[in-house]
């Protein structure tokens, strides 16, 4: 069984990983509303692996024993002005991310139940794709600055990016 303190807190990332999902699928939206349905795909297959997120924990909560609550999902930002803007809020958004997972984590340690830290050091290892994916793009958004033409490539790059189910939840969907 799962301490209270810990399935509220994981009640909690339940809450931020579908805003997150929410936040990625606005992005999406506003992207293929300028036309760049690349920059759309990427953001799209994000909002898909933050819903996956959601589902790990609340498999997660749910196997230990702990109750799953949903809450209400907060407003999300719904423009941009440009795709720079939106990866930079990206990464800081996966640094905020990753804070919560660490701490989560802390906690975890802290009340000696290893199974939940265990679980957790899946997302500890994501954040730093997560953080490390959306870095690269900024730095190709920077070097194509004010070339539409690389723009125009990388939208076409990103349009190849394809959704992988997360490996927590294989075999189980």
């Amino acid at each position: 069984m799962i301490s209270k303190k810990l399935q509220d807190a994981l009640n909690a990332q339940i809450n931020a990983e579908m805003w997150s999902a929410y936040l990625y699928l606005s992005m999406s939206v506003e992207a293929e509303s300028k036309g760049l349905k690349g920059f759309g795909n990427w953001f799209f297959i994000q909002f898909r692996e933050e819903q996956d997120h959601a589902r790990i924990l609340m498999n997660y909560l749910l196997a230990r024993g702990g109750q799953v609550l949903l809450a209400p999902i907060a407003e999300v930002r719904t423009s941009w002005g440009s795709q720079l803007e939106a990866f930079e809020d990206t990464l800081a958004h996966e640094k905020k991310v990753t804070a919560m997972i660490n701490n989560l984590y802390d906690m975890a340690v802290t009340e000696k139940d290893h199974a939940t830290a265990s679980m957790l050091k899946w997302f500890i290892d994501e954040q730093v794709e997560e953080e490390e994916s959306a870095t690269t793009i900024i730095d190709s958004l920077k070097l194509v600055s004010g070339d539409k033409m690389g723009v125009f490539m990388l939208d076409k790059e990103l349009a190849t990016r394809t959704y992988t189910q997360a490996a927590p939840l294989a075999g189980k969907e």
